[in-house]
């Protein structure tokens, strides 16, 4: 254990565009889906996880390739983001596809700590991602399956 000057700041880097919902919420808001409760208890406890892990243990030896990963994935995730601003806010934005990718404002967050887990060789990290998204990717999809019935 031990306090991660650069595990805080992956961590923040992710969290901060959620803040964005604060100041400008969904003008249009998600339809209720049931996702179910061991779903959004994994979904809670990876968040925190990915939060606190990366902060509060120290990295081990550093393998610098591994910050390109990290960083597409932050910048796709931005991205997305900014769809989200820029094409009315509706809150079905956060759940639409992106090429491929069926969920991908769950998915890149995964990324984004599983490559910053590789890039500071630091298996809680890891263990941090795969909890998210265990739960965060399927309470995604369930979401974002709720919305295309919807839409």
């Amino acid at each position: 254990m031990g306090f991660s000057p650069l595990g805080l700041i992956v961590g923040l880097a992710v969290l901060a565009p959620n803040l964005l919902l604060v100041w400008f919420p969904p003008r249009v808001p998600v339809p209720a889906a049931h996702v179910p409760r061991l779903l959004g208890l994994l979904e809670r406890a990876g968040q925190v996880l990915c939060l606190v892990v990366p902060a509060i243990t120290q990295p081990g030896e550093f393998v610098c390739w591994w910050t390109v990963p990290t960083f597409v994935a932050l910048a796709g995730y931005y991205a997305l983001w900014a769809r989200y601003l820029f094409t009315g806010r509706a809150g079905a934005t956060l759940y639409r596809p992106w090429w491929v990718v069926p969920v991908p404002m769950a998915i890149y967050p995964v990324v984004v700590f599983l490559s910053t887990a590789a890039w500071l060789s630091n298996p809680w990290i890891a263990i941090a991602a795969v909890i998210l998204a265990a739960g965060h990717i399927p309470a995604s999809a369930i979401v974002a399956s709720a919305v295309r019935t919807r839409s």
